[in-house]
């Protein structure tokens, strides 16, 4: 039996550079890699992938140029309001993990509709990663557990790696089984730093606008090929029935 990766994470490279290689502009390639997003989505739910989470726009992309962001904005803005229902409609639950905070209200606003229209599907989490860091994500989880300490509400002792998973934006989700880079590059660009420990990771030239569900489903054959230790021997996993748990 394939063995599924119940939580898989993807850095959607390659936009700028799909649109540079037909001569086009960047935002060309942001506005073609929508239907990459669609075809992804389409394959975790089909296949029985539980959570998807896709680093759409990081906290240091706001570094970019001032027309290629407002953009983006304007882009995200069009997607929540033209897929939303549709996510629904196939019960996708939709969730953003960043500081939104950073984003106008109106947005903001939008955002906090689609979460609420499809906060009860089941078939699959969707999660968007905007405005968001890997080192934001664990100084925010710090500051919050600092805070239930300072107010009495949660005692020092008690802070260890499950309290943290249960302040850090993916709590509730499933451990990170496998994180999928396109565009040729080799690095996890400050995206989910603490939640990406063991998780397994597949990098392929593939420009995002070009990946497709044939090139997911290589993604995870790939995956259930990899013998996942967890810290123990070869022998050990071979002689257990089930993948021990990280403790």
């Amino acid at each position: 039996m394939l063995k599924i990766p119940r939580h898989v994470a993807i850095i959607m490279d390659g936009n700028g550079r799909w649109a540079q290689q037909r001569k086009k502009h960047r935002t060309f390639g942001h506005k073609a890699g929508v239907e990459a997003v669609r075809a992804s989505v389409a394959f975790a739910r089909e296949t029985g992938i539980d959570s998807l989470t896709l680093f759409a726009f990081s906290s240091e992309n706001w570094k970019r140029p001032k027309d290629e962001v407002s953009i983006l904005m304007e882009l995200f803005s069009l997607v929540l309001k033209s897929e939303v229902k549709k996510l629904n409609k196939n019960d996708i639950k939709f969730k953003v993990i960043g500081d939104i905070t950073g984003f106008d209200k109106k947005l903001q606003t939008k955002i906090a509709e689609a979460e609420a229209l499809t906060a009860n599907n089941q078939s699959l989490t969707l999660n968007i990663a905007a405005n968001y860091g890997g080192r934001w994500d664990i100084i925010n989880a710090a500051k919050t557990i600092m805070s239930k300490v300072a107010a009495s509400e949660l005692s020092i002792d008690k802070i260890d790696e499950e309290c943290f998973e249960q302040h850090i934006s993916t709590q509730g989700l499933p451990e990170l089984d496998l994180l999928i880079r396109t565009g040729g590059d080799h690095r996890v660009s400050n995206f989910l730093l603490w939640q990406c420990a063991y998780a397994e990771f597949y990098f392929t030239e593939t420009l995002w606008p070009d990946f497709n569900k044939e090139m997911f489903q290589q993604a995870v054959d790939d995956f259930a090929q990899r013998q996942r230790r967890f810290g123990q021997t070869g022998e050990q996993i071979m002689t257990q029935d089930i993948e021990p748990k990280v403790c």
